[in-house]
């Protein structure tokens, strides 16, 4: 099917909405609050967010001054998200969050009119449009789970997902990539039962290797925000073994993920022959 970037634009809307719920009652000390990411607040997470919109409506409108930036980044000794972070820490919440609103605001109304096809730049390989924001639906779920999970509130998920999932899957490689390793030349079959009741598919159907279960519990896996071991998740084969420790759906250097146990969520017994992923 035609990628369209006002379907993509829309749910982009829709994630920032419900990130933009959980924020908009928080106090000072709220936004000061640790989330399980190691060393970021919930000040942080948004920060993130806001300069990255930023960054990817300059490699968007303004592709040369990009690079210029990224090589400047790259003499400097790379892109370092907590550098970034750090940065921001003496803005306000009531600030964060405006800044938020207007970089959101801006990257959806850039990109909607965008062709899908279209290269842009990024610190990996450059990617089309429609990758390029894809990747920040993915984001923001995924920094969005970050807050969900200082808050205590456990989110709802939705057929925005497969946004998630998708990027996830086209990652592998890099997963391998960003490890130092070697990807096996084999392919993997996932199978994810969505929020709608249908089933998303991704690789050959008769692969040997696969990875199966709810397509909420792949999306948390390959955004590392939950440990393999607490996932209701199947990975059958070496491959999938393989790269359900290790994938990664974001940019950047090798995530450290989160340990096993850490949200208390028991993994689902597995079948005779299989291995939880």
């Amino acid at each position: 099917m035609p990628v369209s970037m006002t379907a993509l634009a829309d749910d982009l809307t829709a994630e920032s909405a419900e990130l933009r719920g959980l924020l908009a009652g928080l106090d000072e000390s709220g936004w000061r609050r640790d989330t399980p990411a190691e060393g970021w607040t919930i000040a942080d997470q948004v920060s993130h967010l806001a300069y990255f919109d930023d960054v990817a409506v300059q490699s968007a409108v303004d592709p040369g001054a990009f690079r210029a930036e990224l090589e400047r980044m790259r003499a400097a000794g790379g892109v370092d998200p907590d550098a970034v972070a750090a940065r921001y820490r003496d803005l306000s919440g009531a600030e964060l969050l405006r800044w938020f609103d207007r970089s959101r605001e801006r990257l959806v109304e850039t990109f909607r009119g965008l062709e899908p096809g279209l290269r842009v730049p990024w610190f990996g390989p450059a990617m089309s449009a429609a990758s390029s924001l894809t990747a920040r639906i993915m984001e923001t779920w995924a920094h969005g789970q970050d807050v969900a999970d200082t808050l205590g509130v456990a989110r709802e998920p939705s057929v925005r997902l497969r946004h998630v999932a998708h990027i996830g899957v086209g990652a592998r490689a890099f997963s391998y990539a960003v490890h130092g390793r070697v990807m096996p030349d084999i392919p993997v079959r996932v199978e994810l039962d969505a929020p709608d009741g249908s089933l998303w598919t991704w690789g050959p159907e008769d692969a040997a290797d696969r990875i199966t279960g709810p397509a909420q519990d792949f999306a948390l896996l390959i955004t590392q925000r939950r440990h393999r071991d607490d996932l209701a998740l199947t990975a059958t084969g070496p491959a999938a073994l393989e790269w359900a420790e290790i994938g990664q759906a974001f940019a950047g250097t090798a995530g450290k993920g989160r340990e096993p146990g850490q949200f208390r969520e028991a993994a689902r017994p597995t079948s005779a022959g299989e291995e939880s992923a």
